[in-house]
């Protein structure tokens, strides 16, 4: 059982950046950061291969969000920069036990993710 605590969110105006920060009880080969505004489905916005590996951005957020991990410390991060109204979300770290993997030609890894945080309030304000 993988753990997941995120900690960064908060409130910032249209244009402010922001970090989010997800500390794992333990290493997961494929992590991922989603989120869900209200009244909307959950959709995935950053995925990555941990150890280095691949890189996933929804096209929303293409060029103005980073995934990144610090493997020391169990860490995974997001930060989100030029921040949009239409950001504001509960954002959720996801971890998996697989390996990222995806069809050819999707942007998107395939996997279930198994473990969840509990969520994180980001809010932008115009």
């Amino acid at each position: 059982q993988v753990q997941l605590v995120e900690s960064g969110g908060g409130s910032v105006q249209a244009g402010g950046s922001l970090r989010l920060s997800c500390a794992a009880s333990d290493r997961s080969p494929c992590m991922a950061w989603f989120r869900q505004a209200p009244g909307k489905e959950r959709e995935g916005v950053a995925a990555i291969a941990t150890g280095g590996g691949n890189t996933y951005y929804a096209d929303s957020v293409k060029g103005r969000f980073t995934i990144s991990e610090d493997n020391a410390k169990n860490t995974l991060y997001l930060q989100m920069n030029s921040l949009k109204p239409e950001d504001t979300a509960m954002y959720y770290c996801a971890a998996d036990n697989l390996h990222c993997y995806r069809r050819a030609g999707a942007t998107w890894p395939e996997n279930q993710f198994q473990y969840w945080g509990q969520g994180i309030l980001v809010t932008v304000s115009s």
